[in-house]
């Protein structure tokens, strides 16, 4: 059986792994802050690395899930870096929420070591990762994509080749805008309701029995019903850092993407004004708006 090599273990990142670990692939981890991926092996019986590079000399597939670009590279360039510690044959999936450019610009110098990457960001909340649920669209060569597909099949209930490198990078963020779009939506019409009278919980059922039900709406009830004892799944910070992705790209091509603009607008107005900034749930652009 594939070794499999994690480096990130925030709360995506140790969701996805509790799913390679249940799938029986034995596993290395590596964090920047160590105890978090000892605590985790312990839990799954994994081992923990000293370096990327060492992780990366000691798998056949290696993950990274972190939470910007800087952070990939910081993973995979130097001495202690994956690419110099990939070996031949291996397959890097980069599934971070990053702009194609980052995916692409790490291409050369793994494949020089006879190694190949795939982009291979996911949809889908924590729990979903936890439970093998997620959906995974992956950029890169289709052969690449079958080698390492046992172990993203251990992440995930659907797995889709978008196209070539940098593909699965682009469509994520496209899913993100529509995510964060319609989390606006829910946030405006939920403080809508409450103020022409009508009960939080009761509204936020019938949102999700109406045809607006996407998942996203689903599993975010708890965060939007009863805020105050809800953990943060997704960061209005990482939300922003996503729509500056998003923004930039939409710049790049010429695609206009007015919406995109103005949900960023009001995430950094967010962020600006609740208490705790930009570390709260998303759910607390609802919060702005009752206040």
């Amino acid at each position: 059986m594939m070794r499999v090599g994690l480096l990130g273990t925030g709360r995506m990142g140790s969701a996805m792994a509790t799913s390679v670990a249940r799938a029986g692939f034995p596993l290395v981890l590596y964090n920047r802050s160590p105890a978090s991926a000892r605590t985790l092996a312990a839990e799954l019986g994994a081992t923990v690395g000293d370096s990327p590079a060492a992780v990366a000399a000691d798998v056949d597939v290696i993950i990274s899930m972190v939470s910007d670009g800087a952070a990939v590279h910081a993973l995979y360039d130097g001495p202690v870096g994956v690419s110099a510690g990939i070996r031949a044959g291996a397959v890097a999936l980069e599934m971070s929420t990053v702009p194609p450019s980052v995916v692409r610009s790490l291409a050369d110098m793994l494949r020089a070591r006879g190694a190949d990457i795939l982009d291979a960001p996911v949809s889908g909340s924590v729990t979903l990762a936890a439970t093998g649920q997620l959906s995974v669209m992956a950029g890169g060569d289709a052969a690449t994509l079958e080698q390492a597909r046992p172990v993203l099949d251990a992440m995930a209930a659907r797995v889709i080749h978008v196209g070539p490198l940098g593909s699965g990078a682009t469509i994520k963020l496209c899913v993100n805008a529509i995510i964060l779009g319609l989390n606006q939506s829910v946030a405006e019409s939920l403080v809508l309701a409450e103020r022409a009278g009508v009960d939080r919980a009761v509204a936020y059922d019938v949102f999700a029995g109406s045809a607006a039900a996407a998942p996203y709406v689903g599993y975010k009830r708890a965060a939007f019903v009863t805020p105050e004892t809800t953990p943060v799944a997704f960061s209005v910070d990482l939300a922003i850092k996503d729509l500056s992705l998003i923004t930039d790209l939409a710049t790049e091509v010429g695609a206009a993407m007015p919406q995109a603009r103005l949900d960023l607008d009001e995430l950094r107005a967010v962020a600006s004004e609740m208490p705790g900034g930009g570390s709260g749930d998303l759910s607390t652009v609802a919060g702005r708006l009752r206040r």
